[in-house]
């Protein structure tokens, strides 16, 4: 686990063959600096950089919710699927995650999400279908959160139709991924910008997730991070920026062997949900 920037991350990791990619990448909220425009130009270009970073037949992941800007809709999962061929990438699956009860109205964002899955050469036999829409977000680790029952398909489809065998989260929140890939006994690497969130995240087990029957209506606006609290996202700035080493001991994110972790230092260990406690890092 490391506490960093995740585009500097991407940009200086080479990962191994068996990485996969499951993320969520910021709202324009978060990145209020940019202004709309900006951020969209940004999201893209973010996209198409996680594409690039894994290898030809592994797979990048995106779980993104739309958002109603000014009385326009923004949709997160055409974003997506720009960057995706910007990288040479091609749609593998596209499934919609329902946040709320089918027929609710809600505001500021849709009642459902986005759930993509590309990759460059991958291409899946009729057989290996999985389904379309999941009727449940699942129980969720925060607000911002990928729900449970998102995180298992998302890691259930890595184990069951690709050579993946890492998970990787340059931009993990409070962990939600990384711990379901733990779960289904699969070593992740998560990056997260936050230093609270960061020590939340070593210590999230996927059973520790606490229910929710359904997600709220969403406000018209989230409210960005506090100044002395920054998100769990990328800097506002599109170009890079390399986080201060002495602020955390695994700030660091320049190893050449980070893909393969063979220190152990930037493993997500769990132990099983049903073993009630977390594991030692290797």
């Amino acid at each position: 686990m490391h506490q960093g920037d995740g585009l500097e991350f991407l940009r200086t990791t080479t990962l191994a063959a068996d990485c996969a990619i499951i993320t969520s990448l910021p709202d324009h909220s978060e990145l209020p600096t940019l202004g709309v425009a900006t951020w969209r130009r940004w999201f893209i270009d973010t996209v198409a950089l996680c594409c690039r970073s894994v290898a030809d037949d592994a797979v990048a992941i995106f779980y993104q919710t739309d958002v109603k800007h000014e009385g326009r809709w923004i949709d997160k999962g055409h974003l997506v699927l720009c960057g995706a061929d910007a990288a040479d990438s091609h749609l593998l699956w596209h499934k919609i995650v329902c946040r709320v009860p089918a027929g609710t109205t809600t505001f500021g964002r849709p009642a459902y999400a986005h759930l993509i899955c590309v990759s460059r050469t991958l291409r899946l036999a009729p057989g290996t279908s999985t389904p379309d829409v999941l009727p449940a977000l699942g129980a969720m680790s925060w607000s911002r959160a990928m729900g449970s029952a998102a995180c298992d398909a998302a890691v259930r489809f890595v184990l069951s139709s690709t050579p993946c065998r890492t998970v990787v989260d340059p931009f993990c929140g409070l962990g939600s991924i990384l711990a379901a890939a733990n779960a289904h006994g699969l070593p992740a690497i998560g990056v997260e910008l936050s230093r609270r969130r960061a020590r939340r995240a070593r210590a999230l087990q996927h059973a520790e997730i606490p229910a929710r029957s359904s997600e709220p209506s969403a406000r018209p606006e989230e409210p960005s991070a506090r100044p002395d609290e920054p998100s769990g996202r990328p800097p506002s700035s599109p170009r890079r920026q390399r986080r201060d080493p002495g602020n955390s001991s695994n700030s660091s994110t320049d190893c050449a062997l980070c893909a393969r972790c063979i220190d152990g230092s930037m493993r997500y260990r769990m132990a099983s949900p049903s073993s009630g406690r977390a594991a030692p890092s290797s």
